[in-house]
């Protein structure tokens, strides 16, 4: 490899399938259809996670063929990449294990406790720097929409299972 090529980005493809592949292993503990619409909550998934594996397919191909994920403008004159227009890691990983939390979560905790952590774990991948108050305003959030939810009938499991009798 020589000095002024980067290595290329195949994290970013392979990102994008094993999300998608998470999104149909999600689909999978849901239905598909439904008696009455025909629409299942698990359809929703299906395809959003099967769109996701097919653009991760086609950010592979362009990985293959060497094109750059970065914008011209944030290049200077001899093609390097300034450091505000590269991917930081981190926290596009912090924003992913947070969107995949209520895989592990929903059951557990609860529909406001899974909010509150995937809102304020996709909030410090943006750089928030007020956990507490990002943990507050998604367990608001969740419980809003868990009281409205339950409210139209839609059966999101008990508000907090961990307080519940068992």
């Amino acid at each position: 490899m020589s000095a002024g090529v980067s290595p290329r980005p195949w994290w970013v493809p392979g990102g994008v399938i094993a999300f998608g592949g998470v999104m149909l292993y999600g689909a999978t503990q849901l239905g598909q259809s439904d008696a009455h619409s025909g629409v299942g909550p698990g359809l929703f998934v299906t395809i959003i996670g099967i769109a996701l594996v097919v653009l991760g397919v086609a950010l592979g191909v362009q990985v293959a063929r060497g094109v750059a994920f970065t914008s011209p403008e944030g290049e200077d004159a001899y093609g390097e990449v300034d450091d505000e227009d590269r991917t930081h890691r981190g926290p596009l990983l912090l924003a992913i294990a947070s969107l995949a939390a209520p895989l592990v979560l929903m059951q557990a905790a609860g529909f406001p406790v899974t909010a509150a952590v995937v809102f304020a774990g996709v909030a410090r991948a943006f750089g928030s720097r007020r956990p507490v108050v990002d943990i507050l305003t998604g367990a608001v959030l969740g419980a809003v929409a868990w009281f409205f939810f339950n409210w139209l009938g839609v059966n999101l499991g008990p508000f907090l299972p961990l307080l519940s009798e068992r």
